[in-house]
């Protein structure tokens, strides 16, 4: 089944400016989809309008199988309980002047979820492989990869249908980058996750379906497996080429 689809998407920011053209792809429930392209390929732009931050100017996007409406408020109110995201800048992402307990519990009272904030905090926490301390303590005290697994835990703990991962291991280094991936994997397994990177090693690591974006194209798009095995394009073989690796997770 699928949870949401891109019709023929395009944008533009002033005249002559064209970022996104005719983009289409489709993201099934429970399925992990990558967006994988270099600086300038569009990714970014077409990430807004997945969150509501912009609104296409052709094609249309659909969730759930109802157009994603940007500008209508209360439709965004209930599409921010069912999508959640996580960004690239584990430090700048997380209030340092406030607890973890508040940091991750902000996304409930926005939004208006019902029940034990603080307990499903803790389910949150617990299920990034933290320890339930980490509530009260706050940002500064912990590492990079430890900020990351806060954000994750934040984008989760409304228990959101999509989560929307942006960069979310490009400012980690390497061996921490490899077990935050790991704990990206464990958490897909419970929700529908669309990845953004200019690292296709992460992409390939995470997702059944890759989408390959090019100065604001769709040049490569398919299952994961065929795409690693038989890319079709100099582009993709290129990103391929650049995969680092990646050492075992401790």
């Amino acid at each position: 089944m699928t949870l949401m689809t891109v019709e023929n998407v395009g944008f533009s920011y002033g005249a002559g400016q064209r970022v996104l053209e005719d983009i289409s792809f489709t993201v099934p429930r429970g399925s992990n989809v990558g967006l994988v392209g270099e600086s300038g390929s569009g990714k970014s732009t077409l990430l807004r309008l997945l969150l509501g931050l912009e609104s296409p100017q052709t094609g249309r996007i659909l969730f759930d199988g109802k157009p994603l409406e940007a500008k209508d408020s209360r439709y965004m109110r209930d599409y921010r309980k069912r999508v959640q995201a996580v960004f690239q800048d584990p430090y700048s992402s997380l209030n340092p002047a406030h607890r973890i307990r508040r940091i991750v519990t902000e996304p409930l009272r926005s939004l208006k979820v019902a029940g034990d904030h603080l307990e499903m905090a803790r389910e949150a926490i617990a299920a990034v492989g933290l320890s339930p301390d980490t509530l009260e303590r706050y940002p500064h005290q912990f590492s990079g990869g430890q900020r990351q697994r806060i954000a994750i835990a934040r984008a989760i703990v409304a228990r959101p249908e999509l989560v929307l991962a942006d960069e979310a291991v490009s400012a980690l280094d390497l061996s921490t980058r490899v077990r935050v991936v790991d704990l990206f994997e464990e958490i897909s397994e419970r929700m529908t996750m669309i990845f953004v990177s200019h690292d296709m090693g992460v992409v390939a690591a995470l997702c059944d379906q890759i989408v390959v974006l090019d100065r604001g194209h769709i040049v490569e798009a398919g299952e994961t497996a065929k795409i690693l095995k038989d890319p079709q394009t100099p582009y993709t073989r290129r990103l391929l080429s650049s995969i680092p690796r990646m050492p075992a997770a401790t």
